[in-house]
């Protein structure tokens, strides 16, 4: 079946930077796209960025622009989420997920197929 495995969260401060992982195994992973979310306690889970089969396309939400980069190595069924000048803002756990389709619709959760279990992201100020 399906899994994706995040790692790479932790405890950093304001301005620091972390790169988690998402390791994907039980499919064929070039021909899923993938994205990232985020889920800050008793809030919604929120799109963070997403990145299409080889990497050609990418989108990110507007507060992780110039910040945040999504890409992928299909080689190693891994995709990756480098944070860079981390806020306080971005403490939340963050997930990975799998969208089978082919649809223009990439920042909704529920156009995704599969989802990992998250890792934590605290930045303390």
């Amino acid at each position: 079946q399906v899994q994706l495995v995040e790692s790479g969260g932790g405890l950093v401060q304001v301005g620091d930077s972390l790169r988690l992982s998402c390791a994907a195994s039980g499919l064929t992973f070039s021909t899923f796209r993938m994205g990232w979310f985020r889920q800050a306690p008793g809030k919604e889970r929120e799109f963070v960025a997403y990145i299409s089969r080889y990497g050609s396309t990418t989108t990110y939400t507007d507060s992780v622009k110039g910040r945040f980069t999504i890409s992928r190595d299909n080689a190693k069924n891994t995709v990756y989420l480098q944070m860079n000048i981390l806020k306080p803002e971005d403490t939340a756990v963050y997930l990975c997920a799998a969208k089978t389709g082919a649809t223009a619709y990439v920042t909704s959760p529920d156009d995704y197929d599969y989802w990992g279990q998250g890792t934590q992201v605290t930045v303390s100020s």
